[in-house]
């Protein structure tokens, strides 16, 4: 799930660079990491660390983007983490959040945020998890919701109200909340969203560009 492989040589890479993109990076951002911030020297790095360093290069490690994204960023700050990353995998594969509203969570998140990154690398898993391309498109083109089945609407209206609106969210939502997925897997869904809010804000604060190898699949703000 990978969007590159390690181990490719730079000829090779750049030959595919050339054939797939006539885009290029700003001048301040690093071709390995693509972002502003360097990918992190690995014997820098307390051995906690290292484990994690060694799955962002790992091209079988099921990462979308490897150490081109938000990981290495992460890695700058080892001990949050090391730290995060427990909780991270909790809400992503351990909460048992429905693989399709987990991922119209962390787009609708993302779109909000208007994260050309965080789109492009979930549009496709969304797909693959069952989603309909035509409900990827009332997101990404901010359309009305009605018509999709219950728990879409309302994972999408929710993030809605919360990152576009920023507003208290109404009793006849919550409600439709509350009984789809009740307490504990609401707070786990919230603690998702506010996880791809924060990456949205490292995404923007250090300019990480989706690989030029790969298509932008948001329209341009």
């Amino acid at each position: 799930m990978g969007w590159y492989r390690v181990g490719r040589s730079q000829q090779n890479c750049n030959e595919e660079v050339i054939k797939m993109s006539a885009r290029e990076f700003p001048d301040d951002v690093y071709e390995e990491s693509c972002s502003r911030l360097p990918v992190p020297k690995r014997e820098d790095l307390p051995e906690a660390a290292k484990e994690h360093y060694d799955y962002l290069h790992d091209p079988e490690g099921g990462t979308y983007a490897g150490i081109r994204g938000p990981g290495c960023i992460r890695l700058h700050s080892p001990e949050l983490l090391v730290r995060g990353i427990p909780v991270s995998r909790y809400v992503r594969y351990e909460a048992e959040i429905p693989v399709d509203v987990r991922e119209l969570a962390i787009l609708v998140t993302g779109r909000a945020f208007d994260s050309q990154f965080e789109w492009t690398a979930h549009e496709p898993a969304a797909l693959m998890a069952g989603v309909p391309k035509p409900t990827l498109d009332i997101i990404r083109d901010r359309k009305a919701t009605e018509g999709l089945p219950e728990a879409h609407d309302v994972i999408i209206t929710l993030g809605r109200r919360l990152w576009e609106e920023r507003k208290t969210v109404p009793k006849d939502l919550y409600k439709r909340a509350i009984e789809l997925w009740g307490p504990r897997m609401l707070v786990d869904i919230l603690w998702l969203m506010g996880n791809y809010a924060w990456t949205a804000s490292m995404i923007a604060t250090f300019d990480i560009q989706v690989p030029l190898q790969k298509e932008p699949l948001l329209p341009a703000p």
